[in-house]
């Protein structure tokens, strides 16, 4: 089995032991007491579609213009969707539900040990706009602990793929299977209210999240590991990030850095408005009604890509790189002139420049801060490097003049932490990346099966058409 709740429990989760079922009892108990996120999911349903009415009160009103450069350039700048979790600004960055990063990590419950927010944490408020109570939270963690186990046949069809077909295939394909159990697919075959979509999906979607780690894992597991049963088993007390860190061998106490790391990466990686690939490709193939798994792993092959997630690997690449091609005791200038070097080589310095950011990620800014507050990764030389990059680089790109972005981004720092930590395997981080990913566009998913949003289908036009339009203007 790719996992074990206990060494009773590989076959259901009905056969837990008596302490485990105890638990769930206390769980289901507490909830009396404050609602879960189903319930309080279902609170806020109503006072959402009636925003909705009055948004569509107005829908003769003008959002903005259209520009051949917005047509031409990949869509950029069009306010074309709706999302509700996050807001991209370009000079103040994201924000969750109004929101800053450093409020969230104020405000958002931790784990038991570490001092981080908790994604689990992030995914409440990205669905429901509330920020929840640590019990909230606890039993939130508890239930996706109790639904991380995947099918038997996902788990072999993971052991039957060749070990070194990208993670991100496997990744994708592993998704894709689980739709085999959708509670969303079953229902609407059976015949379900348009009202009532929101809620398979929601269990769905939970369902997933619960298992995007354990997949994440097994796929580590076998292409990296040897095979073989997982380093470690689903802790029923403890969050998601910590289960996530032990299937990859990184649990227990001498391994909480690395656990509260993955806490924030996972909580900052989760939504970043829906323009971006993978979110958008997730709304856009789950408005034509496909369940949150099919869904999710279009997205997840929209991730795979190199203009999208796989930054962080080509920045630890070109850092380590740069590493040994200047001297041992360099100085800025070694710095600055191996910038040069690439620029002048016609090619870009990765982790640089955003689509949207005009000012440095905060994404970036949390890490880098993570990282300098602990010793052993501030005296690691590439960490020390990036940081001696992430001065030295936005000047040399104003100068170079072709940037709308000089700043870095989240990826100048998040591969170079797992470097630190002992994670080589730069193919492997975009997986990572889609564990924490399915956050954002699984709660918007939720969001869009809520407020009956349509199918995705803008219009198309051809080049000719283009001209034929705008050459008389």
């Amino acid at each position: 089995m790719a996992l074990n709740l206990t060494t009773s429990s590989r076959r259901a989760l009905g056969s837990l032991k008596p302490l485990t079922r105890a638990a769930f009892v206390g769980a289901r108990g507490y909830a009396t007491a404050e609602p879960d996120l189903k319930a309080t999911l279902r609170e806020a349903i109503p006072a959402k579609r009636e925003l909705l009415k009055k948004v569509k009160a107005h829908s003769n009103k003008v959002l903005g213009e259209v520009k051949v450069e917005n047509t031409l350039g990949g869509m950029r700048g069009l306010k074309a969707m709706v999302w509700e979790g996050s807001v991209l600004d370009a000079n103040e960055g994201i924000r969750f539900h109004g929101r800053t990063i450093k409020d969230c990590q104020k405000e958002l419950p931790k784990g038991k040990t570490g001092t981080e927010m908790l994604p689990e944490a992030m995914f409440w408020l990205l669905l429901t706009g509330q920020v929840p109570s640590v019990n909230q939270v606890r039993g939130f963690s508890r239930e996706l602990a109790e639904k991380a186990q995947i099918p038997e046949f996902v788990n072999k069809m993971l052991d039957d793929f060749p070990k070194d077909l990208h993670p991100m295939t496997q990744f994708a394909m592993a998704v894709s299977a689980l739709n085999y159990e959708s509670k969303f697919a079953k229902a609407y075959e059976q015949g379900l209210n348009k009202a009532d979509y929101w809620e398979p999906t929601f269990d769905d979607c939970i369902s997933l999240l619960a298992k995007l780690p354990t997949i994440a894992a097994k796929i580590y597991q076998n292409s990296y590991r040897g095979g073989g049963a997982l380093p470690a088993e689903v802790d029923l007390e403890q969050d998601w990030s910590y289960n996530f860190a032990a299937m990859l061998g990184k649990g227990g106490k001498e391994n909480e850095n690395f656990q509260d790391l993955l806490r924030l990466y996972l909580a900052l990686h989760g939504d970043h408005e829906g323009g971006n690939v993978s979110a958008h490709t997730t709304h856009l193939v789950g408005s034509a009604l496909s369940d949150p798994f099919l869904s999710y792993s279009a997205g997840l092959q929209g991730l795979a890509g190199p203009l999208h997630g796989l930054a962080a690997q080509e920045v630890l690449r070109w850092i380590i790189q740069m590493k040994e091609a200047i001297p041992a005791n360099y100085t800025e200038q070694d710095v600055n002139d191996y910038l040069w070097s690439t620029l002048n080589s016609g090619r870009v310095v990765p982790g640089y420049g955003h689509a949207v950011l005009r000012k440095p990620d905060p994404r970036f800014e949390a890490l880098m801060d993570y990282a300098a507050a602990r010793p052993e990764i501030a005296n690691d030389p590439v960490f020390q490097l990036v940081q001696k990059n992430s001065r030295i680089a936005p000047e040399v790109l104003k100068k170079h003049g072709k940037t709308k972005n000089p700043y870095p981004n989240v990826d100048s720092s998040s591969g170079v932490l797992f470097h630190h930590y002992g994670f080589h395997e730069t193919l492997y981080y975009t997986a990572t990346f889609g564990v924490s990913r399915g956050l954002g566009p699984l709660a918007q998913l939720i969001w869009d099966r809520a407020l009956g949003l349509p199918i995705e289908r803008p219009k198309s036009i051809n080049l000719e058409g283009i001209l034929k339009q705008v050459e008389g203007q």
